[in-house]
C-alpha cells in the first residue's frame, strides 16, 4: 500500500458532560480556597518517533510511521499546613497518523485534605492497585487508555470521591465513581488493532444509566511485618468491553464495545526478604458469563553491586492463569509464563533497561518487550520502547515496533 502522510489532525471530540463538569469543578475550587495563586507549575514536552518493521496488513491501515507531540503539565498547590492539596494535571496527545491516537484528557483535577487519622479526595484522579510487573491484573478503578500503549500501563483521569480510614489496624479507602470512561482504541487508520475496527462512538451498556451509572469500590490495605497486602471489592460497570461483531451506520462490519455490570474480589500481596520479591494478584468475578477466577504470581530477584560496582540486575518470572469464560472479555493472559531481566546502572543519569518474554503455553506464542531509559542533563529524559511478536495468529503478528521518546521537563 502506498503510504499515506497526514499532518497533525484536530483533537477528537471528548465526551462534553466530563469536561463542563471538570471545568464546573475548577472554579468552584479556586473560588472556594482563600489562597493566592502561588502553586508550582512543573510537567513535560515530549516528541515521539514510532516505526514499525512490518508493513500493515489491514484495510485501509496506514502504513504507521510516524510522530506525536505529548503534551502533559500539571499544577500543584499546598495549603493549610500542607493538609489540603489541589492538583490540575491535563493531558493532550497529537498524533500524525491515527486520528483515534490524537485526543486529550483530564489525568488528575482533584483536592485532597489530610487529617490525622483520615483523608479525603475529590475530583478527576488515578488510583493503581497491584504488585505484579507484567499484568496489572486487580487494577480496575482508572479505565485504560489503550491508543497510548500495549502494557495496559496508561489510564484516563476517573472522576471520583474517595474517603480512606488510617488506623492501627490498617488503611481502608472507600470509592464512589459516578461516571464511567469509555476504553479508549485504535482507529481504522492506526496500527496495533483489531482485524475489524473498534466502533467507540456506539458503545452499548447493560445498565440503563450507561457511563452515569455509579460505581463502588473498597480496599483494605496493611503491613504486616515484611507482606504488604491488599484486599478490595468492587461492585460496577467493567472498565474491559466485551467486544462484539455488529454493522456501523455506513455499513461496515466493526466491533461493538458492551460494557457489563460485574462484581468483582480481589487480593495483591508482596512479600520482601533480602533480595527477594514475591508477587501475587489474584481476583473472581461474577456479571460476564459463569464467575471466573484469575490470577498472576511470580518472584523478581536482585543481584546488588554486581563485581563490586553500583550496577543492579534483577530478574524476573511470572506465571499467568486465567478461567474465563466465552462470555467475558478476551485476554491474552490465559496460561502465560513471563521471564525477564531488569538492569539498573545507579548512575547519575539514572540508566534503566527491561527486557522480557511473555510465552503462551498452549500455542507457543511469544511476544518480546525492551524498555529503557536514562536522563539527558537536568530537563531531558530519553525513552526506548519496543515490542514483537512471534507465532501470534492474530493482527499483532505483523505489529513489532520501536517507538523512541525525547521529553523535555519544566
Amino acid at each position: 500500500m502506498h503510504r499515506k502522510t497526514r499532518a497533525i489532525t484536530k483533537v477528537k471530540e471528548q465526551p462534553q458532560r466530563l469536561y463542563v463538569a471538570a471545568l464546573v469543578m475548577f472554579l468552584t475550587l479556586i473560588a472556594a480556597v482563600p489562597f493566592a495563586w502561588s502553586g508550582e507549575l512543573t510537567g513535560s514536552v515530549s516528541v515521539e518517533g514510532r516505526v514499525f518493521l512490518n508493513d500493515e496488513t489491514l484495510a485501509n491501515q496506514d502504513r504507521g510511521d510516524g510522530f506525536s507531540l505529548v503534551l502533559e503539565p500539571e499544577y500543584y498547590h499546598v495549603w493549610n499546613s500542607e493538609k489540603d492539596t489541589f492538583t490540575f494535571a491535563p493531558f493532550l496527545h497529537l498524533d500524525q497518523v491515527d486520528s483515534d491516537r490524537t485526543h486529550a484528557d483530564i489525568r488528575q483535577l482533584d483536592w485532597v485534605h489530610v487529617a490525622d487519622s483520615w483523608e479525603t479526595q475529590v475530583g478527576i484522579s488515578k488510583v493503581f492497585w497491584g504488585v505484579a510487573e507484567s499484568n496489572h491484573l486487580v487494577d480496575i478503578i482508572n479505565q485504560t487508555d489503550a491508543v497510548e500503549s500495549v502494557d495496559g500501563e496508561d489510564k484516563l483521569g476517573q472522576p471520583m470521591v474517595q474517603v480512606a480510614l488510617m488506623k492501627d489496624w490498617g488503611t481502608l479507602r472507600m470509592f464512589a465513581l459516578p461516571y464511567f470512561r469509555e476504553r479508549t482504541f485504535a482507529g481504522v487508520e492506526g496500527r496495533l488493532r483489531n482485524a475489524l475496527v473498534v466502533d467507540t462512538d456506539n458503545p452499548v451498556y447493560e445498565d440503563n444509566l450507561k457511563e452515569r451509572h455509579l460505581d463502588t469500590a473498597v480496599r483494605y490495605e496493611n503491613t504486616f511485618g515484611d507482606w504488604d497486602v491488599g484486599v478490595a471489592h468492587f461492585s460496577g460497570t467493567s472498565r474491559a468491553p466485551v467486544l462484539v461483531a455488529g454493522v456501523n451506520a455506513g455499513g461496515d462490519n466493526v466491533l461493538i464495545p458492551y460494557y457489563t455490570q460485574i462484581d468483582q474480589t480481589s487480593t495483591d500481596v508482596q512479600y520482601t526478604t533480602d533480595s527477594w520479591l514475591w508477587k501475587f494478584e489474584g481476583l473472581t468475578r461474577s456479571g460476564q458469563g459463569e464467575r471466573f477466577n484469575a490470577m498472576v504470581g511470580g518472584f523478581e530477584y536482585t543481584f546488588y553491586g554486581v563485581r563490586e560496582s553500583d550496577i543492579d540486575v534483577g530478574f524476573l518470572a511470572e506465571y499467568h492463569k486465567d478461567d474465563r469464560g466465552a462470555l467475558a472479555p478476551g485476554t491474552i493472559f490465559d496460561d502465560d509464563l513471563f521471564v525477564a531481566s531488569r538492569l539498573m546502572m545507579n548512575d547519575v543519569p539514572d540508566t534503566q533497561l527491561l527486557a522480557g518474554m511473555m510465552i503462551d503455553r498452549l500455542t507457543k506464542a511469544r511476544s518480546y518487550s525492551v524498555e529503557a531509559s536514562r536522563r539527558i542533563g537536568d530537563r531531558w529524559k530519553a525513552e526506548l520502547e519496543g515490542r514483537f511478536f512471534a507465532g501470534h495468529v492474530s493482527p499483532f503478528r505483523q505489529e513489532d515496533f520501536v517507538l523512541l521518546r525525547l521529553a523535555r521537563f519544566f
